[in-house]
């Protein structure tokens, strides 16, 4: 066809691996960014960002607890570790990716019962 040019490489969706912050207070039931604390991830909404500034940040390798994640994590709070699935324009880095979008796929390692209760709230698992 005439007149389409390919502009780079494409790709499906990526499955990588992730941390969530789960802020306990009374009424908040959502999954939060590590790093950005008010950066909320949405059951039914991707999560998504500009890859030139932020993103959404994920590893290439499996992480199942805060020692794995290589960073020190700001805030207070426990973290729940899984996959999530990423599309969009995306840059990769030596440790995992930035992605423009974003969206839980399971929850794999944490409390029990934070596990429990977000796999509801997020219908997985």
């Amino acid at each position: 066809m005439k007149g389409l040019k390919h502009e780079g490489i494409r790709v499906g969706e990526i499955i990588a691996y992730r941390a969530w912050r789960v802020i306990v207070r009374a009424g908040d039931d959502r999954l939060h960014s590590v790093f950005i604390r008010d950066y909320v991830w949405h059951p039914d909404v991707p999560a998504s960002g500009d890859v030139r500034t932020h993103g959404v940040y994920s590893y290439r390798n499996l992480i199942r607890s805060s020692e794995e994640y290589g960073y020190s994590p700001l805030g207070r709070g426990p973290l729940l570790f899984g996959k999530v699935k990423i599309w969009g324009e995306i840059v990769e880095h030596e440790a995992g990716y930035r992605s423009q979008f974003g969206k839980v796929v399971s929850l794999d390692y944490g409390d029990a019962e934070l596990l429990a209760k977000f796999r509801t709230i997020y219908r997985l698992n």
